[in-house]
């Protein structure tokens, strides 16, 4: 629960700027409603009779099977505060559960354009609204009752891909850490490494970003911090040749766990592509089983061009699993609900900060609810 108020706290920029478009989606209904009500039932603020959305004006009054017009739009019990448009307007207590719409395909191409813009994607965003609209097409919804039915969503997506990083029986361990520049690939090892050593586990870093010394002096001071040993090699020297040192000194150790740095590349250099590619082929000269696992660092605010990187990189060096950090840089953090989506690879952390505790297993009920902005 720590780790899901620092989420929520730090995902802010995305789950406010959900909530106002919500809010705002769904009073434009009902001002649309409004419009053909009786003359000053807008100004009241009050909700136009049950008559004019369940029958022509002519007809007689009938209430909904379920309850009567006043409890259907009544708040949910324990709602308080004056919804966003009362607020505006300076009206007395007008909680936004009160304020509702109904799910029609006007409001579902809304809420299509709210989720592609919050990098969802466009399959996923659709998927997403459909799934709502089989469910629930038809019904009066408030801005809660959205945000409650947005999450389940989210959760359903990536509930399968909510896996801790495996650590199989093979002594050393072999994690390989890739993705672009500044993606946060040396502090994601840095802080992996303090945590397993915290765990009890013997832990070795290979400092393989051979061409930034930035990059070495940062896993040095997190080896310092954790009491985990880092290897290096001099500057601009082969990584390839620095990663078979590192993995004979892990196995002679018996060390649990060997996390290997690479260089930043963008995946459109074939040239570092294939520099990776012989890392790989390296080690799997002492063990063919390795590497173990290879963990896709991914930064949360390139948005949509990770989905490039995920291509490119699960070809090139066979990804088995992502890392997002960043998350609290971005009003967009949809973007890893569409990678579990189109991909289905296992995310095994996400990171909302520099501090060793800021990256944490994915949870993906914490995560959909503070995306949403869905309350715990």
């Amino acid at each position: 629960m720590a780790f899901f108020s620092k989420l929520k706290e730090r995902l802010f920029r995305s789950s406010s700027k959900l909530g106002a478009d919500l809010d705002a989606l769904v009073a434009e209904g009902t001002g649309e409603r409004e419009a053909g009500s009786p003359p000053g039932s807008a100004a009241t603020g009050s909700p136009p009779p049950a008559a004019t959305e369940a029958a022509p004006p002519s007809a007689p009054p009938s209430a909904p099977p379920s309850a009567p017009p006043a409890a259907a739009e009544a708040a949910p019990a324990g709602a308080s505060g004056p919804g966003l448009l009362g607020r505006i307007l300076g009206r007395g207590p007008s909680p936004a559960e009160a304020r509702r719409r109904v799910l029609d395909d006007a409001m579902l191409e809304s809420l299509e354009d709210l989720l592609i813009r919050a990098d969802m994607g466009v399959d996923t965003a659709l998927r997403v609204t459909a799934n709502l609209a089989q469910a629930h097409m038809g019904r009066r919804l408030s801005v809660p009752e959205i945000k409650a039915l947005l999450a389940a969503e989210i959760e359903r997506i990536m509930e399968p891909v909510a896996r801790p990083l495996p650590i199989g029986r093979a002594r050393p361990q072999v994690v390989l850490v890739v993705g672009v520049n500044g993606s946060g690939k040396t502090t994601t090892i840095g802080k992996l490494a303090a945590q397993f050593r915290a765990a009890g586990k013997s832990v070795v870093i290979a400092a393989g970003d051979t061409f930034r010394a930035a990059a070495v002096e940062q896993l040095q001071v997190w080896g310092q911090r954790a009491g985990v040993p880092v290897l290096t090699a001099p500057e601009g020297s082969d990584p390839a040749s620095l990663a078979f040192d590192a993995f004979t000194r892990a196995r002679a150790e018996g060390a649990d766990l060997l996390l290997i740095d690479t260089a930043g590349r963008l995946q459109n250099r074939a040239d570092l592509m294939e520099e990776l590619a012989k890392i790989v082929r390296v080690l799997r000269k002492q063990d063919p089983t390795a590497p173990h696992s290879t963990l896709l660092v991914l930064d949360a605010t390139t948005g949509q061009n990770a989905l490039a990187q995920v291509e490119v990189f699960r070809r090139m060096a066979d990804v088995t699993g992502l890392v997002m950090t960043k998350l609290d840089g971005t009003a967009k953090g949809g973007v890893l609900v569409a990678l579990a989506d189109r991909f289905g690879l296992p995310i095994h952390a996400i990171g909302v900060g520099e501090q060793i505790d800021d990256l944490a297993p994915f949870d993906p009920a914490d995560f959909a609810r503070a995306l949403t902005g869905v309350e715990a």
